[in-house]
């Protein structure tokens, strides 16, 4: 069961203060009322794992007041006001001083419970990128690499880590901008071939293939009109260390040959050269489409795919593992404004809802792109807007906009049902809990999005 977020609820009225906490209690929150705000107080740390409710008019101490030392134990603590009919302007001003909302009475029990839930998951956000960062921060492991905190991206580390281990040929798939050239890195970077050799990565689809041999093998002089000079190509400048071939499956057919004689014999002979050079090299190779399905259409050699595919890894698409969306936005941000020399700007409840509705057809690479424009925008743009803007031809327009709604609607379901699972490891009864929905809703929308609560269920 997932442990319930406390609610600090101060108001000088009994009648209110003992309502509100109940409601808030039924609603699954840790809710608990103070009549003065100094034991409430009392109760905030900087990694406290809850919000802070107040109202406004109380005698020994207003909520401006309350705000201010809340926000000196913790900038960034969610402090929601709930004012009378003639506070508003005064609310307003507290926004303004850091407030995360305010709710005018009367109140629908409702409406207070919805902000307090939004107030809540931008906590947890919060303290889940304060961990982040503390890992990052203390080490160079391989979590400061590949950042998440997705049961995809824990495997996909344990993966990358145990492979890197050993100097098998490895052809990792994914998405265009899912990250494939940093897999690779890490699995040259967290082996022993880090301290022997260099990592060369080659884009197989950017080499004219009227080049692609040279570059690749090398060549000798008068090879070719315009070859004056011995070149070492791609294979031999990385033996001792790890080739990276990415979009492999933009590799010459004719070229393909020569590449796993390379491969079976570890040797290469440049252009224009009958001598054989040894080469001590690990071969990485990343694809978006099956090669398999190439092969049989005759567009990449059988032989080949499976000299590459030793050892397989496949990257989550971003929309996958929503719950690291936050986060490497974030760390996409932080990075952004330093490079810029800009205050990070942090994110509000309706940049997180936008980010993580939002498909990321380009995976990370369209997220960092956001992240930077996030920071140099003018006029300080939502990251709703922001997303809106795309360029026309580039990726997306408003969103999935060419998708059906009900598809993108059961594609939403489908990743709050995946994040409750996993938040919960695997708990039907808590996920039941969390979502508020009964257990055959739960069952036949679990069976409709083929979601395995196996898969979620703790390692023994």
């Amino acid at each position: 069961m997932t442990t319930p977020t406390p609610v600090l609820f101060i108001d000088d009225e009994l009648a209110m203060r003992v309502s509100v906490t109940q409601w808030l209690q039924l609603a699954g929150f840790a809710a608990e009322r103070f009549e003065t705000p100094e034991r409430a107080l009392d109760r905030l740390s900087p990694d406290f794992p809850g919000i802070l409710v107040t109202d406004v008019k109380m005698p020994r101490m207003d909520g401006m007041a309350v705000l201010a030392r809340a926000l000196e134990r913790d900038a960034d603590l969610p402090v929601i006001l709930v004012t009378g009919h003639g506070d508003v302007t005064l609310a307003v001003e507290a926004m303004r001083r850091g407030a995360y909302d305010f709710i005018e009475k009367p109140f629908a029990p409702d409406h207070l419970v919805a902000v307090i839930r939004r107030a809540c998951e931008k906590r947890r956000l919060v303290l889940d990128n304060r961990g982040l960062r503390r890992r990052i921060g203390g080490a160079a492991g391989i979590e400061a690499r590949l950042i998440g905190v997705s049961r995809a991206m824990d495997d996909l580390r344990r993966e990358v880590l145990d492979l890197a281990a050993t100097s098998a040929s490895v052809l990792i798939h994914g998405e265009t901008g899912a990250g494939k050239e940093l897999v690779a890195r890490c699995l040259h970077d967290f082996g022993p071939r880090a301290a022997k050799g260099a990592f060369v990565a080659v884009n197989c689809g950017a080499i004219p293939d009227s080049m692609a041999e040279s570059e690749l093998f090398g060549h000798e002089p008068g090879a070719f009109t315009g070859a004056t000079q011995r070149r070492a190509g791609k294979l031999e400048h990385s033996s001792g260390g790890s080739l990276f071939l990415d979009e492999i499956e933009s590799m010459p057919l004719a070229l393909q040959v020569k590449m796993l004689r390379a491969l079976q014999e570890r040797t290469v002979e440049r252009l224009g050269s009958n001598k054989p050079l040894p080469v001590d090299l690990r071969l990485i190779a990343a694809t978006k489409v099956d090669l398999l399905d190439l092969s049989e259409e005759g567009r990449f050699r059988a032989d080949l795919y499976y000299r590459l595919n030793v050892a397989e890894l496949h990257i989550p698409p971003l929309r996958a593992r929503a719950e690291d969306i936050p986060l490497l936005f974030d760390a996409f941000v932080a990075d952004s404004a330093a490079h810029h020399i800009r205050d990070p700007r942090p994110l509000d409840a309706d940049d997180v809802d936008a980010l993580q509705a939002h498909d990321w057809p380009g995976n990370v690479r369209e997220l960092r792109n956001l992240a930077e424009r996030h920071v140099l925008s003018v006029g300080r743009s939502s990251v709703a807007t922001l997303l809106r803007r795309r360029p026309v031809g580039g990726v997306g327009g408003d969103g999935a906009a060419a998708r059906a709604l009900s598809d993108q609607m059961d594609a939403f379901e489908k990743r709050v049902i995946e994040q409750a699972l996993d938040r919960c490891r695997g708990d039907i009864k808590a996920v039941m809990d969390l979502l508020d929905i009964p257990r055959r809703t739960l069952n036949e929308k679990m069976a409709r999005h083929s979601l395995d609560r196996a898969r979620f269920l703790p390692r023994g």
